[in-house]
């Protein structure tokens, strides 16, 4: 154990942070704490519910399937800075993509599965958490806890 309190144990905060960032993406185990309200609502099982056509359809402007690309961009990019990329980022190309067919769904889905494994091949990564990659690896969570509230508020439109 560290005895300067001023410093994060590794393994500490790597245990917290990957609690929260796969009840974010697999959903709230059963019988277990939770730091959402609502069971099993991951973005897993949120994505594996709906079709090709229903994160086609724009509500208030905006499709599941923009959500999902740019979460799935910015899990990508945030795990380059993490990793040590200093050039700036185009955001504007995580929102290229509004509508899908069933196999690029499909496709979409799988890329967000390989990019949350990414995340965490880059977490344990890590050797020494500091400002930098800890904001980022909160801004992983946060940034995709928000998209999947965004994408379950659409869900209940279509």
């Amino acid at each position: 154990m560290n005895t300067d309190k001023n410093l994060i144990e590794r393994d500490d905060f790597l245990k917290n942070i990957l609690f929260i960032l796969r009840e974010t993406f697999e959903g709230s185990p059963v019988g277990e704490p939770s730091a959402y309200l609502d069971r099993e609502i991951g973005v897993f099982p949120t994505l594996d519910k709906l079709s090709a056509a229903q994160v086609s359809k724009e509500i208030n402007g905006i499709s599941i399937a923009a959500h999902t690309e740019h979460f799935k961009f910015y899990l990508d990019r945030l795990c380059e800075f993490i990793e040590g990329r200093t050039e700036k980022v185009n955001w504007e190309q995580s929102w290229l993509i509004d509508e899908v067919n069933d196999e690029e769904w499909n496709a979409l889905r799988d890329a967000v599965r390989k990019a949350y494994e990414n995340v965490l091949r880059t977490f344990a990564k890590v050797e020494a958490w500091n400002g930098d990659n800890i904001g980022d690896s909160v801004a992983i969570v946060a940034h995709t806890a928000y998209h999947l509230g965004a994408i379950r508020q659409i869900m209940k439109a279509i």
